[in-house]
């Protein structure tokens, strides 16, 4: 009796926009972004199998989600790639951390281990899938598709919130009041973590103050995060997730507790490890 192949399996992590800056538009409406990026040591995760295109979509926040318009299926479609998808989604769904992205991005990680070509466009699955599919450190500008990686950061002990709600990026970008900033400055190398959280403080997320008028809950996660010892907090993306930068595990993981207890999805990480051969 043959065994069944078994599944690849590709880990989708939470994608962290520790600084983000709004450099300009195009004239297809297309905003230029200058990020440091980097990957949580948590997020999603995709199997394949062989055989026809489909998706099965489970998970904590499976619920959030269609199995039938999914960029998971756009990206399998993108290279003609034929396979059984399953999405276990951990993440929170329109939450600023790249979700769909990183899921799209394993897709194609885990096609191209099945001998299918990687797209020679990706950022038209959307800005944050190239810098997804490497997961590791990067600059990221233009429209997602100038990825610069980066040496490995330091250990960060980080904890991620979001509050539970689900926050449309077009609705954030159309709510900037200037579009055309100063980019970031130069990215050194990071002695330590209090060396990041310092070039950090010189930095924005050029998103965040549309989003506080949008949602002025994320306010309030920022302000727990600095309650509970956050050395730096700062929401990611175009929201609601926003993240904090703690001393040490045994804080992040205290603080997580403390922040879960307002019903907010509140969970203690570190920088995932660089992924081999990419």
């Amino acid at each position: 009796m043959t065994a069944p192949d078994p599944a690849l399996t590709e880990a989708a992590p939470a994608k962290l926009n520790l600084a983000l800056h709004v450099t300009g538009r195009r004239a297809d409406g297309y905003h230029l972004l200058d990020s440091l990026v980097c990957f949580a040591d948590m997020g999603d995760v995709v199997q394949l199998s062989p055989g026809p295109l489909s998706l099965r979509i489970d998970g904590p926040f499976a619920a959030g989600l269609s199995d039938q318009d999914n960029l998971c299926l756009r990206a399998a479609r993108l290279v003609g790639g034929q396979a059984a998808i399953r999405l276990v989604k951990n993440l929170p769904v329109a939450s600023g951390i790249g979700g769909g992205s990183a899921d799209a991005a394993a897709v194609l990680r885990g096609l191209a281990r099945m001998g299918h070509d990687l797209p020679a466009a990706p950022e038209q699955l959307g800005a944050d899938v190239p810098v997804c599919l490497a997961s590791r450190p990067a600059r990221m500008r233009g429209v997602g598709e100038i990825v610069t990686p980066l040496p490995p950061l330091p250990p960060l002990h980080l904890v991620l919130v979001n509050p539970g709600i689900a926050v449309a990026t077009p609705r954030i970008f159309a709510g900037l009041t200037c579009r055309e900033n100063p980019p970031l400055p130069a990215i050194p190398a990071f002695a330590d973590a209090g060396a990041l959280i310092g070039w950090l403080a010189g930095t924005r997320n050029d998103l965040q103050p549309p989003a506080l008028a949008a949602a002025p809950v994320i306010e309030t996660v920022l302000e727990a995060l600095r309650s509970q010892g956050a050395g730096l907090a700062r929401m990611s993306g175009s929201g609601a997730t926003c993240f904090g930068i703690f001393d040490n595990p045994g804080a992040a993981r205290a603080a997580a507790a403390a922040l879960a207890r307002n019903g907010w999805w509140a969970v203690p990480t570190e920088l995932a490890p660089a992924p081999a051969g990419r």
